[in-house]
C-alpha cells in the first residue's frame, strides 16, 4: 500500500487524520447539544463550531502523534494498529508540521467563530472560551508528545473528551454549568476511554519496549481488559444520576445506556477470548461503533 499512495497527496492526509477517531469529537458535543435542547436553549451555529473545533483539533491531536512517534521511533514494522502516514512515507515530517500548523488554525477559527456568536451573552463576555482554547492546543502538544508516555492519557481522555467538550458545548449555548452536564461529561469521558484502554491493550508490548508507560504496561493484560469491563459499567451506573435529576426515565435508561451496555459487554468477550495481535483491531472498530450508540441513544432520550 505504501508504494501505492503518492508523498502529500490527498489520499496521504485523508488516511493521516484518521477518520474514524473523529466519533470521539462527535459524541460529547452531541451529548452537550442534547442537554441544551431539552433546556430550549439550542443554539445551532454555536453547536457546530463546536463540533468544528472539535473535529479540528483530534485531527490536530493525530497529526501530532503521528509526527512525533515517528521521530521517536515508536512506529516499528511489528506495529499492530492502522499505518501511520510519516512512518509510511505518505507524508514528509516538514509536510506534516505545516499540516499541524494549518489545522490549528482552522480549529482557532471555529474557536473565534464561538467567542464572536457568544460575545456579550455570557457571563464573563467569552474571554473564559479563550483560556479554554488555549489549554485545548496545548495539551494537544503535551497529550501526544510527553503526557501519554507517562500513564496520563486515561485521565486526559475524561477531561478533554467529557468535560472540556460536554461542558463548553452546553455553556456557550445557555451560559451555565449544571450537574447534569458533569454527569454526562463522565459519561462521554468514560465511554471514550473505552477506545483508548482497547489501543494501549492491543498495543501493550510495543508500548513497553517503546517505553510508554500506559496503565496497561504498568498493571498488566488482565488490569487492561478489567479496565475495559469497568469503563463501561462505571458509564452506566453514572446514567442512574441522570435518572434520580429527572433527565432519564427508567424505560430510556433501559435502552439507552443498558443497550450501550449489553453491546460493551459482548465487544469485551471477543477482545478477552482474542488477547493479543492485529485480530483486536475488529474490537477498535466495535468499541467505536458501541460509543457511538450510547452517543445517539442517549441524545434521544435527553431531548424527549
Amino acid at each position: 500500500m505504501r508504494n501505492m499512495i503518492r508523498t502529500n497527496s490527498f489520499q496521504a492526509w485523508l488516511l493521516a487524520s484518521r477518520p474514524k477517531t473523529l466519533t470521539a469529537a462527535f459524541i460529547p458535543v452531541l451529548l452537550g447539544g442534547a442537554l441544551a435542547f431539552a433546556d430550549h436553549q439550542f443554539q445551532p451555529a454555536e453547536a457546530v463550531c463546536c463540533l468544528l473545533f472539535a473535529c479540528f483539533m483530534q485531527v490536530a491531536a493525530n497529526f501530532i502523534n503521528d509526527l512525533f512517534d515517528y521521530q521517536k521511533g515508536s512506529d516499528r514494522e511489528d506495529r499492530l494498529g492502522p499505518k501511520r502516514a510519516c512512518a509510511e512515507g505518505w507524508i514528509t515530517p516538514r509536510a506534516m508540521k505545516t499540516g499541524i500548523g494549518v489545522v490549528l488554525a482552522l480549529a482557532c477559527l471555529c474557536g473565534l467563530g464561538v467567542l464572536f456568536l457568544s460575545w456579550g451573552t455570557l457571563p464573563h463576555g467569552g474571554w473564559e472560551l479563550v483560556l479554554l482554547g488555549v489549554v485545548c492546543l496545548l495539551f494537544a502538544f503535551l497529550y501526544t508528545t510527553v503526557l501519554s508516555y507517562r500513564g496520563w492519557g486515561d485521565v486526559l481522555v475524561l477531561v478533554f473528551f467529557g468535560f472540556v467538550p460536554v461542558g463548553g458545548t452546553y455553556y456557550v449555548q445557555t451560559g451555565m454549568l449544571n450537574w447534569d452536564v458533569c454527569l454526562l461529561s463522565v459519561v462521554s469521558g468514560l465511554v471514550i476511554d473505552a477506545l483508548l484502554t482497547i489501543n494501549n491493550y492491543r498495543d501493550r508490548e510495543q508500548d513497553r519496549l517503546s517505553g510508554k508507560q500506559t496503565l496497561v504496561v504498568r498493571y498488566g493484560e488482565r488490569f487492561g481488559a478489567s479496565m475495559y469491563l469497568g469503563l463501561g459499567i462505571a458509564a452506566v451506573l453514572t446514567c442512574i444520576g441522570l435518572v434520580f435529576t429527572g433527565r432519564l426515565t427508567w424505560m430510556e435508561f433501559i435502552w439507552a445506556p443498558c443497550v450501550y451496555f449489553y453491546l460493551h459487554s459482548m465487544t469485551w468477550r471477543k477482545m478477552v477470548q482474542i488477547r493479543e495481535g492485529k485480530k483486536l483491531n475488529s474490537i477498535l472498530g466495535e468499541t467505536s461503533r458501541n460509543m457511538l450508540f450510547m452517543g445517539l441513544l442517549l441524545s434521544v432520550a435527553l431531548s424527549n
